[in-house]
């Protein structure tokens, strides 16, 4: 019977949730998911002057943000170096590594020479068979010693990857692999496999950039006689324009994207068809996602990220989710954009019920939250009402004057609902050998300061009879 699914993903802790961690732990969390597996969280926080609550605490946020649970407690890599020590020890003690004594000097006259010679620089393994007297004679001369890797010489080293493939490197490129530093610190390398192994992780999914890592790690499995897990390293993302990703491409934080007002099911069905297909099928439920998602059908060329692409999901999205729970979201969102905090101050009961009330037309044209609440501060503007340049010059190019005729009609109307609305503009623009249009042009103007918006007729009911009247008096008579 095969062990169960375990993946992992692991961040470090230097600064926020990059969009591509995110959908590497989406990745993760979707193959656990079809497996009926576990996805564990293991934050790598040895690099300690880099590593910050601030970060730690923004990627959580970010993968909870996301939708993305992880199975137990949150695996810190730094409180576990006293294990990773004792891996080194071990690795030691059976022959599989050995103390190097090498001087900084010494490092450095390789590095030259590989340098000179155009290759990169390799440790040659000066130590790897040295007497007992010779480590002795370094220690009384007040040497502290590395314990590196003693790595296979000959060979190669093969990693049967999930996306990449069978990838081989020659042993003889692969040198002796520092374990443990002089100050009884533990390498990146050594305490990522000794995490990976204690925590039974069978399937290792990150970017590609890491893939000669997995070289290297796998000899470390072998030279601990572990189960070296299934790998799987899948393209990074870049720009449109095949450039390596940037911020004007997108490189930003889970959390920028929040603040841009996007949703946590547009982003995730956005990232899940970054490098992977299912079809032609663009939209997925997470139900459809678990189900489909399967390693195969992750391609091994970069995934280009494309800012139209996403909103053109989100807006899917956007239309599709219920109007209250749209409101929640404008609500998490608020305290990250500009001008989002005082409409949260205003969003009272009335407020509340009026942002509801005109959510069905004000959706169908957002494509982002950001959208949405730009479509809807006319509802929180007071009068007058500034008006954009468009709105201004439909009410000086005889909008003004219009609105002056319509008014009487709309004052007079005892009934103030759409129907009855609608009837009451058609009713003048028949009168007058107007199109409807004509009318409800400077009508939106002067009620929502803008020249576009939802159905005009909406936009009366959801005001209410008092304010749109007030309103369009304002403009008739300015």
């Amino acid at each position: 019977m095969s062990a169960p699914v375990v993946t992992r993903f692991a961040p470090s802790p230097t600064g926020f949730l990059h969009i591509g961690g995110g959908r590497t732990a989406l990745f993760n969390w979707l193959y656990a998911k079809r497996h009926g597996g576990k996805m564990l969280l293991r934050i790598e926080d040895t690099d300690r002057e880099r590593s910050t609550p601030e970060a730690i605490d923004a990627i959580l946020d970010g993968l909870k943000w996301l939708g993305l649970d992880w199975d137990g407690d949150v695996i810190y890599q730094f409180a576990r170096a006293p294990r990773h020590r004792e891996v080194a020890e071990e690795m030691l003690a059976r022959g599989r590594a050995y103390k190097c004594y090498a001087t900084q000097a010494e490092l450095e006259a390789m590095r030259e020479k590989a340098k000179a010679e155009g290759k990169p620089m390799r440790y040659d393994g000066r130590w790897r068979e040295r007497s007992e007297a010779d480590r002795q004679a370094a220690e009384a001369a007040g040497l502290k010693p590395v314990i590196r890797l003693k790595a296979p010489l000959e060979g190669e080293t093969v990693v049967e990857d999930l996306v990449q493939g069978r990838v081989t490197w020659s042993n003889d490129n692969l040198d002796d692999l520092v374990l443990l530093r002089s100050d009884g610190t533990p390498t990146y390398m050594l305490a990522v496999v000794v995490d990976d192994h204690d925590m039974a992780v069978t399937h290792v999914i990150r970017g590609d950039d890491h893939l000669t890592n997995a070289a290297r790690q796998t000899q470390i499995y072998q030279a601990m006689e572990w189960k070296v897990p299934a790998f799987a390293h899948i393209p990074l993302i870049h720009g449109a324009d095949g450039a390596k990703l940037s911020k004007r491409h997108g490189a930003l934080g889970v959390d920028a994207y929040r603040a841009l007002g996007y949703l946590p099911a547009g982003l995730r069905n956005y990232l899940v068809r970054l490098g992977w297909s299912h079809g032609d099928q663009e939209i997925f439920s997470t139900e459809e996602m678990i189900a489909a998602f399967d390693l195969k059908n992750v391609g091994r060329s970069p995934a280009r990220f494309d800012f139209a692409k996403l909103e053109s999901i989100n807006g899917h999205y956007m239309r599709h989710t219920g109007d209250e729970e749209l409101l929640s979201a404008i609500e998490t969102m608020l305290p990250y954009i500009e001008g989002g905090p005082a409409l949260l101050g205003e969003l009272n009961q009335l407020r509340r019920a009026q942002w509801l009330q005109a959510m069905p037309g004000l959706k169908e044209r957002a494509k982002t939250l950001v959208e949405l609440v730009e479509g809807s501060r006319f509802l929180f503007a007071t009068r007058p009402l500034a008006l954009d340049d468009k709105a201004r010059e439909i009410l000086e190019k005889g909008g003004r004057a219009l609105l002056k005729a319509l008014l009487n009609r709309l004052e007079s109307l005892e009934t103030w609902d759409a129907a009855t609305l609608e009837a009451a503009v058609r009713a003048e623009a028949e009168a007058t050998g107007q199109k409807l249009g004509n009318l409800a042009q400077p009508l939106r103007a002067a009620l929502t300061g803008k020249a576009t918006s939802p159905g005009i007729f909406d936009v009366f009911v959801v005001l209410g009879r008092e304010e749109s009247l007030g309103r369009i008096r304002d403009q008739a008579t300015a």
